[in-house]
């Protein structure tokens, strides 16, 4: 549903009445008197950040668009290219007629696609409003690509509600996109046109179209994860136990005597997972995914931890051995969860052995948590210690003469 304060004009208003009425308010607020009307929210504090960045309104801020091959490296890998095709067929089917462009900016807001009316164009490129420029308030100032990033939310922007004076003729309408699996921006979907041609339905037409892309980027993910399964059929027919067959993402293929959620934590290369109902395990890498089982108690992942100037941990395990090096804190962490047990540490008793005493448990508590990102699931938490069926052993190397 697009937001009650996306509009930038309410129903029935005469638009160039309106335009009028914002560029005395910007004139004004620029100025720095007070201005007939107040400005909208939205742009009201995109202008306040944009006048402590220092940029000039009645100048032409840099746009310094990127070379064609990088646009072009760009587009190829932007999951919207999956999509562009479902964001033309809503978008520019009617550009022409209604004079405005569709323009697909990434998350960094560097416009990757701009297509629609010509005679737009034309004016667009004078503006600097072309594929490769970085569309931000850093950059432009207040517009509704580079707003909506700021913003993290759908912006509409109408004439003089832009920063530069020279964005006054437009009207832009931006809505951001997100990858359905992970949440993750991608970037901005927009439609820009002359001010006065705005349509009370472009909101709506632009939200649908992102909706839309959304939603064929999760069939997408769907079948990706159809074509994992098939893949792993053969690996996995002739093996016994629980197991999971997950994306890259973490997400669930394939699962066989264990319940689980949909998703799990995201694998990665020699980073012990823990999975409820099936304990502890080394991902082992697929063609396009990953196969997890359980390590178990009775088979063990064997540490080595080598203490000198940069102490590293060697990891034996049914996938196959790796190495990580470690920061001497990290380390010395091991060795106290090693010594302690199954019992393990709490957070106090953490700092206490770290620091000397027990005032240092946020610090303590970030060093496990880094320590974690580094090594996964070996180390557990509440209490601190080494996960079931992880068995440590240390050796010091002889310091140099």
């Amino acid at each position: 549903m697009v937001p009650a304060a996306f509009g930038a004009i309410p129903p029935g208003i005469d638009l160039s009445v309106r335009a009028r009425e914002l560029r005395r308010i910007h004139h004004a607020v620029l100025g720095g008197v007070r201005p007939p009307q107040r400005p909208r929210a939205v742009v009201a504090r995109s202008w306040s950040r944009v006048l402590q960045l220092g940029l000039d309104p009645d100048a032409d801020n840099a746009r310094d668009p990127l070379p064609w091959d990088e646009v072009t490296r760009l587009r190829t890998a932007s999951p919207l290219a999956l999509v562009i095709d479902e964001l033309r067929a809503v978008l520019t089917s009617i550009a022409d007629a209604s004079q405005y462009l569709m323009v697909v900016c990434d998350a960094d807001g560097i416009i990757l696609w701009r297509e629609g009316a010509a005679r737009v164009r034309m004016t667009a490129d004078r503006l600097g409003f072309t594929e490769g420029s970085r569309w931000t308030e850093q950059v432009v100032g207040t517009n509704a690509i580079g707003t909506a990033l700021a913003e993290a939310a759908p912006v509409q922007l109408f004439s003089a509600e832009h920063f530069e004076q020279k964005q006054h003729p437009w009207y832009c309408t931006a809505v951001p996109i997100h990858d359905p699996r992970t949440g993750e921006l991608l970037g901005v979907v927009d439609v820009s046109g002359p001010a006065l041609t705005l349509h009370p339905a472009i909101g709506a037409l632009v939200a649908s179209a992102v909706r839309l892309a959304e939603t064929r980027l999760w069939q997408l993910h769907q079948n990706h994860l159809d074509r994992l399964r098939h893949t792993a059929e053969h690996l996995i027919a002739g093996t016994t136990g629980p197991l999971l067959v997950v994306d890259d993402h973490g997400w669930v293929a394939h699962h066989r005597g264990v319940s689980t959620r949909d998703r799990i934590e995201a694998p990665r290369a020699n980073h012990a997972i823990a999975v409820p109902g099936l304990g502890l395990g080394i991902p082992e890498r697929l063609a396009d995914g990953w196969l997890l089982r359980p390590t178990g108690t009775e088979r063990l992942i064997e540490l080595r931890l080598t203490l000198g100037q940069t102490p590293t941990l060697d990891v034996a395990s049914d996938t196959g051995p790796w190495r990580t090096s470690l920061t001497r804190r990290h380390a010395q962490i091991l060795v106290l969860l090693a010594r302690a047990g199954a019992e393990g540490l709490t957070a106090r008793t953490l700092s206490t052995e770290l620091y000397g005493d027990a005032d240092h448990l946020v610090t303590a508590r970030a060093e496990v948590s880094r320590l974690r990102r580094a090594i996964g699931a070996l180390v557990t938490t509440n209490p601190y210690r080494l996960a079931p069926g992880v068995q440590l052993t240390t050796e010091l190397t002889e310091s140099p003469s």
